[in-house]
């Protein structure tokens, strides 16, 4: 409870809720580019390709999974805190609901 005193609007900045958070969004964002190369790579899907290649550039396409990932990185590590946070706030009630006794 101590650190989440001394820590806790620290960790609400949004740099280090994307730098914690980071690869968890990755981890969403990585698997769409396997799946897309490997697509491209095994040659099954000719026409989709093709369509898709006339369609979009792969710079719209990297600016995508980066938003991806920037947007769960944050979205994660946000839930996080705002969780913790409201846990903190139940302890620190319970404890002005009933104050301990040191004198046992």
């Amino acid at each position: 409870m101590a650190y989440w005193e001394a820590n806790r609007l620290r960790e609400k900045k949004i740099n280090k809720q994307l730098l914690l958070g980071l690869p968890i969004g990755l981890l969403f964002a990585v698997p769409v580019l396997i799946l897309l190369f490997s697509s491209k790579l095994s040659g099954k899907f000719e026409r989709a390709l093709t369509e898709a290649n006339s369609q979009s550039s792969p710079i719209i396409l990297m600016i995508a999974v980066i938003c991806i990932a920037v947007f769960v990185a944050v979205f994660y590590k946000r839930t996080q805190w705002e969780q913790r946070e409201q846990h903190y706030l139940e302890l620190k009630a319970r404890e002005k609901e009933e104050p301990i006794d040191n004198k046992q």
